[in-house]
């Protein structure tokens, strides 16, 4: 697709963009606006809410509805602005740190609720905003200026997390396979539930730099090297999925939606109160 494609969904008199070079944030924001390209939604009724963060600059270039919100509680907008007007198509574009860290507990609830907010979390494995903290996403050894002889802690894995707490579309991609992010967008939009994409980026300046993939290319060639398709991951055993991505569709299932729950809840009390009255 044309870059002329996307340009009617940013804001030019924001750009240029304060993403390194090298970074993977604008290939995962374009999958993003591909994907709603392809939907042909209508860009005043679709809202974005971002927290803090590299990825969370987002909300500033794109021309929709738009909030950038504090430090973790992207959801906790992004659910009061679906409550209000459930019409509206709400994505929230976060970061590994803002979203798995700060935000973990917003994230969980909101999959509990299977609230239709899409969720698209740009993982780049550490904190790049703030000098390269490990995140609850950086992978165990890995170099992070908090973690200078090595990450002690595992990693989440936010696929798993998101089934776990009742999501009901979980899918992964990577910024070397940007042909399918848009369609992941795209099934994430429609279905009528949580959904939860995330994509594999790349920071060469603070995690590649510190973990000899300093770069661009090198990143994306670990990207690839190391991703692995729902269709060959079903053929593999556990030892070999050690320490690699599995990309694609991860989970489908079918719950009732929060905010059409809470209108049938609405239409019964006002029913009862006017039976009362």
């Amino acid at each position: 697709m044309a870059v002329a494609d996307i340009q009617k969904y940013l804001r030019s008199n924001r750009l240029p963009h304060i993403w390194c070079p090298g970074c993977g944030n604008g290939i995962v924001l374009g999958g993003v606006l591909r994907g709603v390209d392809k939907l042909q939604l209508d860009p005043n009724k679709v809202v974005v809410v971002s927290g803090i963060g590299c990825s969370s600059r987002s909300a500033g270039y794109v021309d929709f509805n738009t909030l950038h919100t504090a430090h973790g509680r992207a959801i906790p907008f992004a659910t009061g602005v679906k409550l209000a007007r459930p019409d509206l198509t709400v994505i929230v574009i976060t970061g590994d740190g803002d979203l798995a860290a700060i935000g973990g507990n917003h994230f969980i609830h909101a999959a509990r609720r299977n609230m239709d907010l899409t969720v698209v979390v740009f993982n780049n494995s550490t904190y790049g905003m703030t000098s390269g903290q490990y995140s609850p996403l950086t992978p165990a050894g890995a170099i992070a200026a908090t973690a200078p002889y090595g990450n002690l802690e595992r990693a989440f894995d936010m696929g798993r997390l998101a089934e776990a707490a009742g999501a009901t579309y979980v899918a992964r991609s990577t910024t070397f396979h940007a042909l399918q992010i848009p369609d992941l967008i795209v099934a994430a939009i429609q279905n009528k539930g949580f959904s939860l994409v995330e994509v594999i980026a790349g920071c060469p300046v603070y995690y590649g730099r510190m973990n000899k993939m300093s770069a661009p290319a090198d990143m994306l060639k670990w990207q690839k090297e190391n991703a692995v398709s729902v269709q060959q991951a079903g053929n593999m055993t556990p030892e070999q999925l050690k320490g690699k991505h599995i990309i694609g569709e991860l989970f489908r299932r079918q719950a009732p939606e929060y905010t059409e729950e809470y209108g049938k809840l609405i239409q019964r009390f006002t029913q009862e109160k006017s039976r009362v009255s």
